[in-house]
Parts: structure tokens; sequence; C-alpha cells
């Protein structure tokens, strides 16, 4: 039978119709991203018209052109604007064309879905449907080998939304594209405070507290969200902004916002964030010792976009090599760097095995940050089991058993290297005897960026 082909819906309306005009676009906006080079295994972009969200649509493909010669297959997901679609649906199209080109449809993929409950074809719910479409010039200009499994996520819920996801996951050869905008038709200001705390789900792989008022894909974002934690990938905010800092009024102004998944074991800030990072701990560290007070927390207009990602961090403190200070945060409540200037002030000043941080001290005194992964439960019925899933080296450790709780970075293993040493320290760390282990007894890992 003769391959068959969906023309676009809404080339000349949405984005630009004529091939010349269109790639100049795409490029620019990449160009002018704010991403960096990452192993990105998935994005969140925005998919409004071009002048309103194509710059931080940008953003979200900056952070894939490392991946250009590698990847084969992009699973595009986004929501069901114009279609009432019950579960998952795909087109019945061998490809997609665009004013670049066509982009084919992987149907081997698609088949992968065969028997998945909730997911079929349903055609005419592409009809018109702009939230796939308006992305597939960046991908014919980033990807131009790389075929795409495009589905509208309606009425899916997270558990089926992560089966998909699942069953699509593959290698460095897949990457995942979530189309979603953010925020509706709220002053500007507003706007930015929902769109900030979106970002904030987001980044804390917090699938069961976002919904269609936080963003129009989040049936897909959600299932992202789940795979994230299941396989520790690290969330970051790249960029956010309404159409009322790009094309339009700010009296009602929809949100976009450009986000990055990657390995969380391999994640990696850029050099001139970390410096940044550094260079702040140390102006808190000479405020603390020169009596003028910690550093207010701030959240400056002029701070990067990463660093206000909510995260946890610990910072730790050396002198001359010995241990001098070391406090974190067990959970994200707050933006990168206002968390890791109030747990740099506490690990010199308040670290209860210590002293408070002194002048003499200061130019002796190494600091160290590290930013935890979302931590993830091991599942052990004994001792025995736990220590067989430990991976020395890689895995931070959280203990908890009867109300007490303690946590290892993986740098302990360092200094510890014996699994069993290392899980008796641990429960001495949290006031349990060496041979404790009850019904109650949980565990989870998490991986860290420490520099």
């Amino acid at each position: 039978m003769p391959l068959s082909v969906r023309r676009p819906g809404v080339a000349g309306q949405f984005y630009p119709a004529t091939e010349a005009v269109l790639r100049a676009a795409v490029d620019g906006f990449v160009a002018s991203g704010r991403g960096w080079p990452m192993p990105a295994k998935a994005v969140i972009a925005p998919h409004a018209g071009y002048p309103f969200s194509g710059p931080v649509a940008g953003t979200a493909f900056s952070a894939l052109r490392r991946h250009e010669t590698i990847v084969r297959r992009v699973v595009l997901v986004g929501p069901a604007h114009r279609f009432p679609v019950p579960g998952v649906a795909f087109p019945a199209a061998d490809s997609l064309e665009t004013p670049l080109g066509a982009v084919t449809v992987d149907r081997a993929a698609l088949s992968l879905l065969d028997g998945l409950p909730g997911v079929g074809l349903l055609d005419e719910a592409f009809d018109g449907e702009h939230a796939l479409e308006v992305l597939l010039p960046f991908l014919r200009v980033q990807f131009p080998q790389a075929a795409v499994v495009p589905l509208l996520a309606g009425g899916a819920s997270t558990a089926l939304m992560r089966a998909v996801l699942d069953r699509l996951w593959g290698g460095p050869e897949t990457l995942i594209v979530v189309s979603s905008d953010l925020s509706h038709f709220h002053g500007y200001d507003e706007a930015r405070r929902r769109d900030a705390g979106t970002a904030g789900l987001i980044e804390t792989l917090s699938p069961e507290d976002l919904n269609g008022r936080q963003a129009c894909g989040h049936r897909a974002i959600n299932g992202l969200l789940a795979c994230a934690r299941a396989r520790d990938l690290r969330a970051t905010a790249l960029d956010l902004r309404s159409s009322g800092d790009t094309a339009g009024p700010r009296d009602r102004v929809v949100g976009y916002g450009a986000f990055a998944f990657e390995e969380a074991e391999g994640a990696c800030l850029p050099e001139d964030l970390r410096r940044y990072l550094l260079d702040a701990v140390a102006r808190a560290l000479r405020g603390v010792v020169d009596g003028h007070g910690a550093a207010s927390e701030t959240e400056a207009a002029d701070l990067p976009q990463a660093l206000r990602a909510r995260r946890n961090t610990f910072v730790t403190l050396e002198l001359d090599g010995s241990l001098r200070g070391c406090v974190g945060s067990p959970t994200p409540q707050r933006g990168l760097h206002d968390d890791v200037m109030r747990n740099a002030v506490k690990a010199a000043t308040a670290d209860p095995r210590f002293n408070a941080l002194t002048a003499d001290e200061l130019p002796h005194v190494s600091a160290s940050i590290s930013i935890l992964s979302t931590p993830r439960p091991i599942a052990c019925a004994d001792e025995t089991a736990l220590l067989a899933e430990l991976r020395p080296g890689i895995d931070g450790v959280i203990l908890e058993d009867g109300g007490r709780r303690a946590l290892f970075l993986p740098k302990v293993w360092s200094l510890i290297p014996d699994p069993r040493q290392f899980l008796r320290h641990l429960k001495a760390k949290a006031g349990l005897r060496d041979d404790a282990w009850s019904p109650d007894t949980r565990a989870w890992r998490f991986t860290a960026e420490s520099f």
C-alpha cells in the first residue's frame, strides 16, 4: 500500500509556512537558547505560536545539541486540545509533513504499545492539533534522521503514561519530548508565581501534585516524572518565561517552561555555575568569620534559572584535609543557590560536632557542595538483602528505624569502602545498635553530584 502522509494543519498560523523562514526561526531559537549541552534523556518544551513560546522551546532543544548524531527515535507526547481522547492516541499516517520535509512515524515503536489498555489509533484527534506539530520543525532541523512516535495524552492516568514511556524508553537512541505550556491567562506576576511552583514540582519529581491548572500537558508530564523518579533522573528548569516576556501583553499571559531530564548519576552543572556557587560559599564563610552575619538568601533577578532549581544539598567543610563541618537538607525545600548558602553557613556555625569557624581557620578551609538526587526506596527484607543492593562508591544511603534516621553521602565510601562497615557506621550515626533491624527498617538510595 502507498505510504500515507499527514499534512500540516497549523503551518502559517503557529509557525512560518515557508521553508527558509521556518529554518531560520528554529536555528535562531536554538542558538539563543539558555540551555547547555547535556546528556538529557527527555525535555519538556512549550507549544504556542513561535513568537510567544519559540524562544523557550529553543532553550529546551539547545540542551540537546550533543545528541544530534545519536538520536534515532523521538517519543513526542502532548495534550489533546481539540478532540476527546480517553487514553493515549496515535495517528494512522506513516509520516508527518512539515515545511522542512516529512518526519517518518516509527510504526515499529508504536507496535511496542500493542495490548496496552487505553492506547490506540484515533486519527481524528490529530486534525488541527498543534501540540505536537509546532515542535516537529525543531525535530526536523536538529534530528533529521530520527523517526517520531507521536502520541496525544487525553484522559491518561499517570500509571498508563508511565507504562507507555517505559515500553518506549529505549537507550541513548531514544529521546522523549513532552509538549506542554504552563499556567494560562493570569496576570504577569501571578503567572510567574504559579509557574515557579510548577517548576518546583517538576524538579522534585512530584507527579501526585501536578494538575491541569498548572500545565496543559500534565498527564504526559506526570508519566515522565514517575519514570524519572524510578530511574534516578534529575530534572532542571532551564528557562521560565511567559507570553508577557516574549510577544504579548501582561494582563493575561500564558506561561512557558523548558525542562531537561538527565541521569542523576552523571548530571553535571556547567563549570561557570559550579564556580558561581563556590564563590558564593566563600563569600558566605567570610561574612560569618568577619562578624557580618550570614549572607541573605536571595532570588536575584539575574540569578541563572538552573541555580533556582529546587534541590536538596549538603555543604562539607574540611580543615587541612580533616572534616570541619557538614550540614545538609534531607528534602528539597528551596532553590539550589539558597540551599547551598544556608547549608554553608550552618556547616560553619551549627554543626554540633565543632565550634564555629574562626577567621584564623578560614584560609585553610576547603568547601565542597553535593547536590542530591531524589531518594528511591531500596526493597530489602533484611540486612543481607540491603548489603547486596548497595553500590559502593555510587550510592548515598538513608537508613531509618524506630524514629531514628541517618544519611551518608556517596563520598563516604572513600573512607569506608566495605559495605558492612559502611552500614555499621551509618547505624551508629543514627544511634542504632550494630545488629539493629526490624520490620520497620527502611532504606533509600540516592546519587550526588559533588564538586
